[in-house]
Formats: structure tokens, C-alpha cells, sequence
């Protein structure tokens, strides 16, 4: 039978190959007295040493020691220094072949180990089969296999053995799986299912097709192209109880899978798995389509309220000139009523002479024109967006299947008249809050249309915060349901946290009063580093530079040591040491990807932002078609989150990084990036940035300057809920214990989540003299600190949502929903969410002790500055990389936009790695040259240069390296 490849040599080296560093000799190669009184029964020193090698092999990784296996020198003299043997004294093991059997078979009788044959051998490939359906990859399952053969001491059979049952065994979970969905099917909906395969949308492509083309709209116009995909699938009507049993990854594989094939390739799959990714992709969309749906109506109620503001500031702005003439006119009534009154001349008469009684009665009345032109909010324009609503607003609340928490029933009650659903004259009120700006406005009325305004917007903050959802939706969905159960978030080992609030509140106000004390005592003392309190007033100091003159020169020296190298090179070279082309798997087989070069183009092509048409035309390899197809079946969001966590990770260890950190500390910000106006997905406006569209990459750096996670995220959100997501989702992320972010990332509830999670969170505040500190009894603080008082913290709102604060936390933890989703759910409307309330309190809290451990700790303000300086450094990095279209990022999806951002991200990260190694090589170089390469001096390297790489021109490869694909 031919070998089934499904590893690459390095993944089998981390299974099979004998550890060599000292951590892992320690835990598997540590001899009991046991064991020494066992080898020393052997009567030989070569024999003693092999026995205890062959031992230790069985034990970690688990095999037999092959004939002639050259033995690491790390492992003999562990090993020797234990037996009291000299590392020689291997040399002669084995020399008779019967020796080598008969170690194996007193160590299977010694130690119950068990070769793999018999009813051991079933019953492992009972177990392989069984867990096929819920590993994630061809090396995961591998490695699942042999922690189990480790797990019941059965010796690990040969690698192509074991390659073999895997695949074996994915294969058939596989077909497992298809026909267990394909089963549950009848076949009047088989024959729905085939049907979007042959049948025509738009007279131009398959319904298949035409349906996974969907993206968040920004008018009403896309939203009725969302609603005929929608509704299109809602007609099928496909019970979801096919996916029932399905492991969740497997169900977003045969989407992908569905979303990468044409209709005509789709069409010569085997029945069951052309059902199953029809079936899957059919539910899938639909529950997509739905949350686009929502989210453009989020967008278009956003829209409407930006008109409706310049609306009303335009009339404020063209009302500039009447009201200057208005003042003017009645200053020269007011001059000559006065002028009159000092005379006791006839006031009729003034009037007369200044203008007449009609002139006042004209600026009496453009005067009170003013006043409400003046007064009016964007609500008085709102109304003028009705007929855009009115558009698509009763066909998808039609559409959508929309479920209500009791405090918003009355909002959905309102939105079935919106519908159509529910025929009244009446239009009731009671969805709107008693001090609602609404009750003004809709006083005046007329035609019921600002009421239906009224109505959408506040589905759209009922949606944002959670009050109603929709069934089967990943980010509307209830919000009840997404939090895990107390006992998973008591389990859950990451919370920093007790279970009983009484012991966390104990511990806060003790440590608020020792903080207040503290403070008031350097207050009194002048003693404040770079500020002060006077009159109640914070004042504080601009941080000032502590960059060591000599380091600029240093910084010189070690890039001009340098080599110069090509893109191509570089990248060729840093996969050579790290693989992370190996991170992308065929996303239909799982194999890890053969052809290497293309793979690189591929990344190129995105990290540059060329596009692989260009890239097809500037490359010497591949052509645009062979591009396409790489980046069709193994770019994908996952690969490229696992070939950038390889990279971070070899970085992170290279002697050079340690100079700037330990990888505990980390740095986050957003970075705006130009879109053209084509650009459909999140290419929205932020007023900060110019009045072009544009969309923002959310990147994590931490303090060895390992860009370890990124996000693409709409240019007018605020960035402080996707501090978690880098955190909680990265293993990188999860070792991070100091975060720092700007203003911008900065919210109580960050603080909140923040200090529950055990993260030491240290935002640089732009106005920290405007922030005021909350504590639990304000009339206990010193009077130094009286005028920072803002209020008291609501103790009693934290008591009683503690459980619900600790399945919060867990939640994020599990990864059951992005830290961002549930903060933005948190932060839309707190004044219905209790918890959002107590989330607030808690971060006042955090906020409080940390704005007074911020005012006393000056090396605290110096590390903020530093990590945030290299975020900005890195900004640097990546606007010298995107050269392409000019640095517009001109995809059309968010996946597009996304694997750009990504593979931006990842070829930043590729460069900081090969900079970090050979400035470590240029650091030794220095070092043979008598020259000051300090460790102060080191901290302050940067490894974001790129002058030495040649970045533009044509990218060719060595040949050496040139495979065909």
C-alpha cells in the first residue's frame, strides 16, 4: 500500500524525535531509584546505558530506538550523569542484535509496555475512528493518537503506520459525517439542494452561487439584494436538526469547502458530501444572510442620523448671516428705545424712526425662526430618511425571526405594526423611555412616519444591546443563551476573581483606602512625579524622553552590519527555520501545502497588498491561475492565524528579543488604511481621519515586538472592545499580564474585564485631569483629593449580579463568543442591563486604583510610553510594506479586506523575525570588536528597519527552490 503523507517532516520531528532540551529531559528522563536498581542489574556499562536509553525512548516519545539512530549528545550525558557512566560507554550497545530483543522484552515484562498487535491494536483504531470526527487537523489527530498510545503504554508503531490509520480514519469520519447529514434529508430536498446546482439567478449564475455572493449593505438597495438571498432560503426550508451531532468545526469546514467550489465541480462530487455541504451551506448562509441583514440596517439607521446632523448643522451654519442681521436690527431698536427713554421722547415715535412697527414685527418673527432653527437636534430630521426605510423595513421584519427579552416586548409589539403584521390605528408609545427626546417630536406628528423612525432606530439599539435577537445567529443571538452555566465559570481556572463578592469588595476597599492615603500624602508633600493637586485641581507634566545618547549611534552601526537581502529571500530563509508555509492546509484534505513557492507568492501578494494579478506578472514561478487556486483551498483565516502564531513564537525565543522583553507586556492600537470609494465592506467614514472610506487593522505588539494578533474592524468603531479579542483568542495573547492601549482603547468596562481576567490593564488617559475617581465612601477621602471626587461606586449592583459577572468572564475565557461582541452588547444600552451597570461599577473601580497607581509610579507611565512608541514604530513598518494600488485597500468583502490586513500582518511579523536574528548576529560582530553593546543600550533596538530590503521590483526565486505545483 502507498504511504499516505499527511505530516510534514518537521511535524513529525515534534512527535517522534527524542527531546534534547533540558525541561523536557527533566520531566521525561529523570530516573526513579526504581528504575536505577532495575539497569543496574545489567551486567555491562554499554548495556546498562542502552537499557536505560531505550527506557526513556519508551516512555517519551514512545517508540523503540531504530537501528543505528544516532543518539543526541544532550541525552547521553543527562543519562550518564545519572548512571555514573562516561558518555562513551554507549559505543558498544547492541552489538549482538539478540541483545537489543532481549532489553525490549524484559522492559515489556518489567513495565507493562505492550507492542501495537492484537486486541490492543483494536482497540486503538476503535478510539482513532472515534475521535476522527472532533480533531481539527491531520496533526492534531496524530497527536491525539499518540498521547493515547503513551496515555495506555503501547509502543508507537512506525511513522507511516501511524499516517496511515489517521488518514484512514479521516476519511471515513469524514464520509461519516456526510452521509449522517445527507441521511437526515428527504428527497424532496434532495432534490431542492441539487437544484441550486443547475437552476439559473439573475440569468447569469447558478442560485448556488448567487447566494454565498452577500455582504453588509450601506442602502436600501443592498438590503433588498440580502432579503430575495434570504428569503430564496427560507423557502427551502431545511430543518436544522441535520447538523444535530455535528462537531461545529466540521460544519464551518464543508462551509468553506462549499464556498470555495464552482457549481460544475460541486456537481461531480458524490451524493452524500454534495448534500452535506449544500445542506450545510444552505443553514449557514441563512443565519449570515440574517446577521448582514441586521447589520445593514444598523448601518443605514447610522447613515440616516450623520444626514440628519449635517442637516441640522447646515441650517445652523446658514442661519449664521440672518441671526447677525436679526441682532443687528434689534441693537438699532434697542439704541433708539433707549435714546428715546434717557429724552422722554415718544417711544411710537423711535420706533418709527428706527424702522416702523412692521420692520420689528419682521425680526420678531425671523428672531423666533432662529430660536428653533438654533435649538433644533437631528431628531427634528430624522423623518426624512422614512422613505429610505420604508423601502425594505416592513419585508424584513417579515424576514427576520425576531425574539424579545420582556423589557422590549412592547418594541416588538410596535415593530409588527411597522411590518404589517398587526393592522391598528393606534400607535402605541410604550417602547420609549419617559424622558425620550422622541415624546417631543412625535407630539407633532404627521402620518405616523417619525413614529416608524422612531420604531427602526430603536431596533437598532435593541439589537446592539442584546433585548431582542434573532434564533441560530452567531452575533445576535440571546445573550442568555451565550453566557456558560456557574458551574463552567466556577471551573474555569483563568478568573482572577473569588466566587463570593464580599471577599473581592473586602480586598478593593482595602486597597482604595491605602491608595487615597498614599495619595494624599505625596499631594501634601509636592511628592507627585511630573504632577500635582492644587485647589482640588490634577495638573500633570509631559513625560519627558530617557533614550541613552550613545543608542542612536549603536542603532547605526547594527543595521548597516546588515546584509542586504530580497523580499524573496528573506521569506525563503525564515521558512527554512520555521515552516510557517506549513500552516496552511489544503482546506479539503488537510494536507499541508507542497508547493511552497507558490504559497509565498501568495502571502506576498497579500502582505504587499500587490493582488495576485500583479503578483502573477512580477513573479518568475506561477501564473495568475495557479495563484488563484493555492489561495482558494488554503488561505484562510485559521491558517493564517496559526502561521503567524509560528512565527511570533520563534521570534519570542531568539537570545535577541530577550533584550526588550519577556513577552508579558503588550501594546494595542488601531491603524486607519485608505479604501476606495468602490469598496463595499467596511469602508466607512470617520471624520478623524479625512472624508475618505477607510477601514482599520486592531494589531497587539508585545514588548519583543511580535505583531501576535490583528483585527480588521470598521473605521468608526471604538477600539476598546477588541483589546479582549488579542488577549483571550491568541496563545501569545494569553501570556500577556500588562496591556497598555491609548485613549481610545479605554473604557470602564474594558477595566472591568480586564481585572476579572487577571490582566493588568494601563491605558495612556489624553485628559486623565478630567477623570475623576469613584469610591465606595466618598466622605471618608482626604481633603487633598475632594475636588477628584466623581461619585460613589454602587455596591449593592455588584453583589447582585456576581454570578452573572462570573459567566461573563468564563464566557470570554471558553471563547464561546469574541470578548468584543458581548462588551459592544455590554456598552449599547446600559440602562437595561443590570450587569452592564455592574460591569461599569467595577471598572470605576479598577479605574480608580489605577489612575492613582498611574500618578505615583513614574516607571509605570515610562513602560507605557515605550510599548505604545513600538505600536507606532510598527504602524511605520507596515505603510512601508503596502506598496501596492498605491496603499488603498481596494478589496470588495471582508474576507478580502481581512486576508489583507492578515497577510500584512504576517509579513511584518516574517521580517521582525529574520531583523531580530541577525541583529543578534551583528550584536556578536560588535561584541569581537571591543564595542558597548549593553543590555541598557540593547533595550533600545528596534528590529522594524526595512531600508536593507529590497521590497519592489520583480520577484524572483532561486531555482533551487523552484517546484512545479
Amino acid at each position: 500500500m502507498a504511504h499516505r503523507t499527511i505530516l510534514t517532516e518537521r511535524q513529525r520531528s515534534v512527535l517522534f524525535d527524542l527531546p534534547t532540551d533540558e525541561t523536557a529531559m527533566l520531566r521525561h528522563y529523570t530516573l526513579a531509584d526504581d528504575d536505577l536498581e532495575i539497569i543496574r542489574a545489567r551486567r555491562r556499562p554499554h548495556n546498562r546505558f542502552g537499557f536505560a536509553l531505550q527506557l526513556c525512548a519508551l516512555r517519551y516519545p514512545g517508540r523503540l530506538l531504530t537501528p543505528g539512530e544516532v543518539i543526541p549528545m544532550e541525552i547521553t550525558r543527562f543519562l550518564a550523569a545519572q548512571l555514573g557512566l562516561k558518555s562513551d560507554d554507549l559505543a558498544g550497545y547492541a552489538s549482538r542484535e539478540e541483545t537489543r530483543h532481549e532489553h525490549l522484552a524484559a522492559l515489556r515484562d518489567l513495565y507493562s509496555y505492550k507492542m501495537f498487535t492484537g486486541r490492543g491494536s483494536r482497540d486503538l483504531k476503535v478510539w482513532l475512528e472515534r475521535t476522527a470526527e472532533t480533531a481539527r487537523s491531520n496533526e492534531d489527530l496524530a497527536r491525539r493518537f499518540v498521547e493515547q498510545c503513551r496515555a495506555t503504554q503501547t509502543i508507537l508503531p512506525g511513522i507511516t503506520v501511524i499516517e496511515r490509520l489517521c488518514a484512514d480514519a479521516l476519511v471515513a469520519a469524514e464520509r461519516r459525517i456526510d452521509a449522517r447529514i445527507a441521511d437526515r434529508l428527504d428527497d424532496e430536498m434532495c432534490s431542492r439542494l441539487d437544484a441550486l446546482l443547475t437552476e439559473m439567478a439573475d440569468g447569469s449564475v447558478t442560485c448556488f452561487v448567487w447566494l454565498r455572493q452577500f455582504e453588509v449593505g450601506q442602502n436600501s438597495a443592498d438590503m433588498n439584494r440580502l432579503l430575495d438571498r434570504l428569503e430564496f432560503l427560507q423557502t427551502m426550508a431545511v430543518d436544522r436538526t441535520v447538523l444535530s451531532g455535528v462537531p461545529p468545526h466540521r460544519i464551518a469546514r464543508l462551509r468553506r469547502q462549499g464556498e470555495r467550489y464552482f457549481a460544475g465541480d460541486l456537481r461531480d462530487i458524490s451524493g452524500d458530501r454534495r448534500l452535506a455541504i449544500l445542506a450545510v451551506c444552505a443553514l449557514e448562509w441563512s443565519s449570515a444572510i440574517a446577521d448582514a441583514v441586521v447589520e445593514s440596517h444598523d448601518r443605514i439607521v447610522g447613515k440616516t442620523w450623520r444626514e440628519a446632523k449635517r442637516v441640522c448643522d447646515a441650517r445652523a451654519d446658514d442661519a449664521k448671516a440672518a441671526l447677525k442681521d436679526t441682532l443687528q436690527g434689534f441693537s438699532n431698536f434697542g439704541s433708539a428705545l433707549l435714546e428715546a427713554h434717557e429724552d422722554q421722547a415718544s417711544l411710537i415715535e423711535a420706533i418709527q424712526n428706527a424702522g416702523g412697527w412692521s420692520s420689528l414685527r419682521g425680526l420678531v418673527s425671523t428672531a423666533a425662526q432662529l430660536t428653533d432653527t438654533l435649538a433644533a437636534d437631528p431628531l427634528a430630521h430624522v423623518v426624512h430618511g422614512y422613505h429610505r426605510f420604508r423601502r425594505y423595513a416592513p419585508r424584513m421584519l417579515r424576514a427576520l425571526d425576531i425574539q424579545a427579552a420582556p423589557v422590549a416586548e412592547p418594541l416588538l409589539a410596535a415593530a409588527d405594526i411597522v411590518a404589517g403584521t398587526e393592522t391598528t390605528t393606534t400607535r402605541p408609545l410604550t417602547f420609549l423611555r419617559r424622558a425620550s427626546k422622541w415624546h417631543r417630536h412625535l407630539n407633532h406628528d404627521d402620518g405616523n412616519r417619525l413614529w416608524e423612525v422612531a420604531v427602526l432606530c430603536h431596533l437598532r439599539d435593541a439589537f446592539r444591546a442584546g433585548d431582542i435577537w434573532l434564533t441560530h445567529s452567531r452575533r445576535y443571538g440571546d445573550l442568555k443563551d451565550a453566557l456558560v452555566p456557574k458551574e463552567v465559570a466556577r471551573a474555569t481556572p483563568k478568573l482572577a476573581m473569588p466566587f463570593e463578592p464580599e471577599l473581592w469588595l473586602a480586598d478593593r476597599k482595602s486597597r482604595l483606602a491605602d491608595g487615597l492615603q498614599r495619595l494624599a500624602r505625596a499631594a501634601r508633600a509636592g511628592a507627585i512625579p511630573g504632577g500635582s493637586i492644587e485647589g482640588g485641581v490634577l495638573k500633570i507634566d509631559r513625560l519627558t524622553a530617557a533614550v541613552p545618547e550613545e543608542a542612536d549611534a549603536m542603532v547605526l552601526d547594527l543595521y548597516k552590519r546588515l546584509p542586504e537581502i530580497r523580499i524573496t529571500d528573506l521569506l525563503l530563509e525564515v521558512d527554512d527555520e520555521i515552516g510557517f508555509t506549513e500552516a496552511f492546509t489544503h482546506l479539503r484534505t488537510g494536507v499541508p501545502c507542497k508547493d511552497r513557492v507558490g504559497m509565498l507568492n501568495v502571502l506576498l501578494a497579500e502582505g504587499l497588498n500587490l493582488g495576485l494579478s500583479k503578483m502573477a506578472g512580477a513573479t518568475n514561478t506561477h501564473d495568475y491561475f495557479q495563484l488563484s487556486r493555492l489561495s482558494r483551498w488554503h488561505v484562510e483565516s485559521e491558517a493564517m492565524t496559526r502561521a503567524l502564531a509560528m512565527v511570533i513564537e520563534g521570534q519570542s525565543a531568539l537570545p535577541m528579543a530577550q533584550f526588550w522583553g519577556a513577552g508579558q507586556a503588550a501594546s494595542s492600537d488601531g491603524q486607519f488604511f485608505p479604501t476606495t470609494r468602490q469598496g463595499e465592506a467596511m469602508n466607512l467614514i470617520n471624520a478623524k481621519y479625512g472624508h475618505e472610506p477607510g477601514l482599520k487593522a486592531y494589531t497587539h505588539v508585545s514588548d519583543q515586538f511580535g505583531p501576535f494578533a490583528t483585527q480588521t474592524i470598521p473605521a468608526t468603531v471604538n477600539e476598546a472592545p477588541y483589546i479582549l479579542d488579542g488577549l483571550l483568542m491568541t496563545d501569545a495573547g494569553q501570556k500577556i499580564r500588562e496591556q497598555y492601549a491609548d485613549t481610545g482603547g479605554f473604557t470602564d468596562h474594558v477595566f472591568a474585564v480586564t481585572a476579572l481576567l487577571g490582566f493588568q490593564f494601563i491605558p495612556r488617559i489624553r485628559d486623565l485631569p478630567s477623570k475623576r475617581l469613584y469610591l465606595f465612601n466618598p466622605a471618608s477621602c482626604p481633603k487633598e483629593l475632594t475636588g477628584l471626587i466623581g461619585g460613589k461606586v454602587r455596591e449593592p449592583v455588584i453583589s447582585s449580579n456576581w454570578p452573572d459577572i462570573l459567566r461573563a468572564a468564563a464566557t470570554m475565557v471558553a471563547g464561546a463568543m469574541p470578548p468584543s461582541q458581548l462588551l459592544r452588547k455590554f456598552a449599547a444600552y446600559p440602562r437595561q442591563h443590570e450587569l452592564a451597570v455592574a460591569l461599569r461599577e467595577i471598572g470605576r473601580i479598577e479605574r480608580t486604583l489605577f489612575i492613582i497607581d498611574w500618578l505615583l509610579d513614574a516607571d509605570m507611565q515610562r513602560r507605557a510610553q515605550i510599548s505604545l512608541n513600538k505600536g507606532e514604530a510598527h504602524h511605520a513598518l507596515k505603510n512601508a510594506l503596502r506598496i501596492g494600488r498605491q496603499g488603498e485597500i481596494r478589496d470588495r468583502t471582508v474576507q478580502g479586506q481581512h486576508f489583507r490586513m492578515a497577510g500584512l500582518n504576517l509579513l511584518a511579523a516574517i521580517i521582525i523575525y529574520w531583523n531580530t536574528k541577525h541583529l543578534g548576529q551583528a550584536v556578536t560582530a560588535r561584541q569581537r570588536d571591543r564595542l558597548d553593546c549593553s543590555p541598557d543600550l540593547l533595550a533600545h533596538i528596534s528590529p522594524l528597519g526595512w531600508a536593507h530590503i529590497l521590497l519592489t521590483g520583480e520577484y524572483r526565486w532561486s531555482k533551487k527552490v523552484i517546484k512545479s505545483p
